[in-house]
């Protein structure tokens, strides 16, 4: 993990502001241990890490991409770029940013798939690139320097308030007529949905979709668990977007009903023209010589209609009057077959998918395009802040929406990241193609146009180490002797009587981090054990908080251990990081980028580990190297990508070797690297 204390770049600090949340007023309301409503919630400033373009190509002689897709950006705020957001935070304090900064009711629709409170471990796995057989790094345990994305195996109470939380946020950012889906399995979905119902009130919820993900699935004790459940909720009925989508249908079905012929080659069948019930009007009196009446039922049309429809020729008259007239349907005006509460047609992402990401929750995109197709329209805003391998965002920028994502996994960002600039490139190369042939007017079976092609990335608070934490959690827990408890989400552990937090460690203790662990036992009011708390680091306002707090109190009182200095504690923390050598040189109006060597210190202990006595060996620095990242102008705060070599295969390697147009002689030319296991170098150089 990295030790060293980041430096803000921002032009000038921020305050965080404090943002009302509505309190919540459905029915039924459930009860779980410290459960409260959330009244207020800090948000804080956002700080810009980078910025990617697909039309900001490194050759000249690109053509320029054509206008986008038309999108209402009139409430966009005016400090941000128009284009797609990708967040790194705690989604509870970005979406207080968002609220804060001028996106409460703009968001059209939210999908989120948050952790399912399973008891699943959730790892990253991890493979070196290069030719099949290539080493892989085990990733299948809480070893030293495992990178968890998440791992839902919190207290019931506890999860139940997490989600409790960022729903009663989402609803405030949800504009009117605004959907929220909620993606969740069998363990929680009964009460999530009286959460939901909470929140966003009853007559809120629209659907219970049963999504059946897996064809079977081999369990000797129970019937197998094929199926997740999305819970589909509406704010603001009358004003709901509703694209209703449909299946084709089977050729068996239309060839055994719709087979009837009026002799010009179309097919159709005959439909009834009645419905169950009796009705006053003129639906439910004789029309040509037929009474509805007398069998109980009434006309699905009003007279005038019937006459309207038998103007155009679409009743069927059966021969000799034998029964009543019907409803001609062709074949050829079918839209399909309505797409009802139960999915049995989209299958989960396999191994051999393109857009498979090794992400252990990634879901299809093709759920994803049913429900942004069927709640939102072209150039509305997604919001999906439990981002995880950006399929949200990868579809919602397929299908001509703008969106947001977020995450507090920076493996995750570091993922989202990488397919959306491989879509962007994508679709900028097609507009621009299509531009050169002339093909202004779009077929009707075209996507809709993107409404970016571009997107930033930011930062809000700091947990840009947060990957790094938990091996520094595993460390000092060894260290100093904590039995780690991996089922309360605030405290780490115990060591003896007193319960352990560690705070993370790309930051010094702050009066900050001790007020959120006076809150947090405020929760706990039958909590009565001491605490130790420790930290990389402590404010000298810090070590005066906890002195003042521990005057005079019985209970609960804060014991420090500082890892840097105590002599007892100290000196565990070793982390070499990655290491890159690259230089730049300019070549008339060309600049030519070379990587000589990439050494990733963390990997090869990883490797160390696995191999035994064995120490493993990497005969080319690129099998480490996930993507590289160039800007050829960097003014030290944000990184704008010039041009991003991702390999779309496992088995591709990055070229180590790049051209691109000369900046003005004096620039800074930054490299950004990341390894496989999502840790960041970055080398500027001056040309």
């Amino acid at each position: 993990m990295n030790t060293r204390p980041m430096t803000d770049t921002t032009p000038a600090a921020k305050k965080p502001t404090e943002v009302t949340i509505t309190r919540a007023k459905g029915r039924p309301m459930l009860s779980w241990v410290g459960k409260k409503p959330l009244g207020r919630v800090t948000a804080f400033p956002a700080q810009a890490i980078e910025r990617f373009s697909a039309t900001n190509t490194s050759t000249a002689d690109a053509a320029p991409a054509p206008a986008l897709g038309t999108a209402d950006w009139s409430k966009w705020p005016q400090d941000l770029p128009h284009g797609g957001l990708l967040y790194h935070g705690d989604n509870k304090e970005v979406l207080a940013h968002l609220l804060a900064n001028g996106f409460r009711g703009q968001v059209k629709l939210v999908y989120i798939d948050p952790p399912f409170d399973s008891g699943a471990d959730y790892v990253r796995k991890v493979q070196l690139r290069g030719p099949k057989g290539t080493m892989k790094i085990d990733g299948e345990d809480y070893a030293l320097g495992e990178q968890v994305q998440y791992t839902d195996i919190w207290s019931n109470d506890n999860y139940l308030q997490f989600m409790y939380e960022r729903l009663l946020m989402l609803r405030e950012l949800l504009a009117d007529g605004g959907t929220l889906w909620m993606h969740c399995d069998w363990h929680r979905s009964h009460l999530l949905r009286l959460v939901v119902e909470e929140v966003f009130g009853e007559e809120s919820l629209m659907n219970e979709i049963v999504w059946k993900r897996t064809a079977s699935r081999n369990d000797s004790k129970t019937f197998g668990h094929v199926h997740d459940t999305l819970l589909y909720l509406v704010k603001g009925v009358e004003n709901r977007t509703w694209n209703r989508q449909f299946l084709e249908y089977a050729p068996e079905y239309l060839d055994k009903y719709y087979s009837q012929d009026d002799g010009d080659g179309r097919l159709y069948t005959a439909d009834n023209l009645t419905a169950s019930g009796l009705r006053n009007g003129s639906s439910g009196s004789t029309w040509r010589g037929f009474s509805p009446r007398e069998k109980g039922v009434h006309w699905k049309y009003k007279t005038e209609e019937l006459d309207r429809l038998d103007k155009a020729g679409l009743i069927y008259w059966p021969k000799g009057g034998a029964g009543f007239p019907r409803l001609k349907r062709y074949r050829d005006e079918l839209k399909g077959k309505p797409i009802d509460s139960i999915w049995d047609d989209l299958f989960a992402v396999n191994s051999q998918a393109d857009e498979r990401s090794d992400y252990p929750t990634q879901k299809p995109e093709t759920l994803l395009e049913r429900v942004i197709m069927s709640c939102s329209n072209p150039g509305d805003l997604v919001l999906d802040c439990f981002i995880g391998s950006g399929t949200t965002a990868a579809v919602a920028q397929k299908l001509g929406r703008r969106w947001i994502g977020c995450d507090i996994n920076k493996g995750a960002i570091q993922t989202t990241a990488k397919r959306l600039q491989g879509v962007m490139r994508e679709q900028a190369q097609a507009l621009a193609a299509a531009t050169q042939q002339g093909e202004l007017v779009a077929r009707d079976d075209a996507p809709p146009a993107p409404c970016q092609l571009s997107f930033s990335t930011w930062r809000v608070n700091d947990y840009d180490l947060h990957i790094q934490h938990n091996e520094a959690v595993e460390l000092a827990c060894q260290h100093l002797g904590i039995t780690r408890t991996r089922t309360d989400p605030f405290f780490d552990g115990t060591r003896g009587t007193l319960l352990a937090k560690i705070i993370p460690l790309n930051h010094p203790l702050t009066p900050l981090d001790l007020e959120a662990l006076r809150t947090e036992l405020k929760n706990r009011p039958e909590e009565e054990r001491d605490l130790l708390v420790v930290s990389l680091g402590q404010e000298h306002k810090a070590r005066e908080w906890v002195a003042h707090y521990n005057h005079n109190r019985p209970v609960n009182k804060i014991h420090l251990t500082e890892l840097r200095t105590d002599r007892k504690a100290g000196g565990f923390i070793q982390h070499e990081p990655m290491t890159v050598q690259a230089r730049a040189t300019r070549e008339g109006e060309t600049l030519v980028v070379q990587i000589d060597d990439v050494v990733s210190p963390s990997i090869i202990a990883r490797l160390d580990l696995q191999e035994g006595v064995f120490r493993a060996s990497i005969p080319d620095w690129r099998a480490v190297v996930d993507c590289v990242l160039i800007d050829v102008h960097h003014n030290g705060e944000v990184f704008n990508v010039a041009l991003a070599d991702v390999p779309a295969r496992k088995q591709d390697l990055v070229a180590g070797r790049y051209t691109l147009p000369a900046p003005p002689a004096g620039a800074t030319v930054a490299v950004k690297v990341i390894d496989m296991l999502g840790e960041e170098s970055v080398v500027r150089l001056t040309v």
